[in-house]
């Protein structure tokens, strides 16, 4: 006689994203939420206007915003400023309020810094003044020059492990990482940007598991908490969209889908659940190998933390 098993129900609820409450536990260089004046905060070169500065070109869009490459007029001084639109839509204000309270938090080497925020009279606009980093981004890099070998992806592994630990260390989850949001200076420098869809956590074990970030790079248990970690805290999804971003570079192409197919939620969603997570071709180096596998264990338990990474032979051998 067949048994039949009943089928089990994936977990796919798209609740909005919080927003981090307290505004006690702010440690703000600016104040929130944003006033209805022209400017919220004055930036490091003394600016109050956006008249300040010089639109010199557009860097990117996405996100409701687009970011462009700008001149402070008197000090010459480069930025990036994001001007984020309709910004008294409710969606998009939240999203906004989430990425400046973030930025307002962090201070460190290995994320981008905010410099100022402006609000235009009219309520629709939203500007974020930012550190410039002038060659762009690790996926821009890698659409121009082609993939990163094993030593320079060792580099790149070690300042982002630095810059989410950092962001560990002040309970912020990033929700995000992928190479459009890590980026890279003349210096060689690597710093985490776009803290659109991060979250902050008020307790050690609050839950993060609302579908919220690019699905491409999102761990099994945010797609399935019940299956993949139900007491899933958050952090483990950086490293598994760490992993995943390290195995791009050095492939060339988004690593669950063969290259030059172009990815629907559906077929990444069975993808990442119920295939086997992907791998580093045959000649790639044992430590690198061994440093994925311990970034991409589907069940989120077995995954290394970004203290254990750290400590990788992959990341600490020079």
């Amino acid at each position: 006689m067949a048994v039949v098993r009943e089928r089990r129900q994936l977990n796919l609820k798209l609740p909005l994203p919080d927003i981090s409450s307290a505004a006690a536990d702010r440690c703000s260089r600016f104040p929130l939420p944003l006033p209805p004046s022209a400017a919220v905060h004055q930036s490091s070169d003394g600016a109050d206007r956006l008249s300040d500065f010089e639109r010199l070109q557009v860097l990117g869009h996405g996100n409701g915003g687009t970011v462009y490459k700008v001149r402070h007029r008197r000090t010459s001084t480069l930025y990036a400023l994001k001007v984020v639109h309709s910004a008294s839509d409710p969606p998009v204000r939240r999203q906004v309020l989430r990425e400046i309270d973030i930025l307002s938090r962090t201070d460190s080497p290995h994320v981008v810094r905010c410099h100022g925020v402006f609000h235009k009279h009219s309520g629709d606009n939203v500007a974020i003044l930012m550190e410039y980093m002038d060659s762009g981004s690790l996926e821009s890099i890698l659409n121009a020059s082609g993939t990163f070998s094993e030593a320079d992806l060792r580099g790149v592994t070690r300042q982002v492990l630095q810059g989410l630990s950092y962001l560990q260390s002040q309970k912020i989850v990033h929700r995000d990482i992928k190479p459009s949001n890590l980026l890279i200076n003349a210096k060689g420098e690597v710093k985490i940007a776009d803290f659109g869809v991060s979250k902050v956590m008020c307790r050690s074990l609050d839950a993060c598991n609302s579908y919220v970030g690019t699905c491409a790079y999102m761990s099994p248990e945010r797609f399935d908490p019940d299956t993949y970690g139900g007491n899933y805290s958050g952090y483990a999804g950086d490293v598994w969209g760490l992993g995943l971003t390290l195995l791009e570079l050095y492939m060339g192409h988004f690593p669950f889908l063969p290259q030059g197919q172009r990815p629907d939620w559906a077929t990444l969603m069975c993808a990442i659940c119920f295939g086997e997570p992907p791998s580093l071709p045959c000649e790639a180096s044992e430590d690198f190998k061994g440093f994925i596998g311990c970034c991409l264990q589907k069940d989120s338990s077995q995954r290394w933390t970004v203290a254990q990474l750290l400590n990788h032979p992959f990341v600490s051998i020079d």
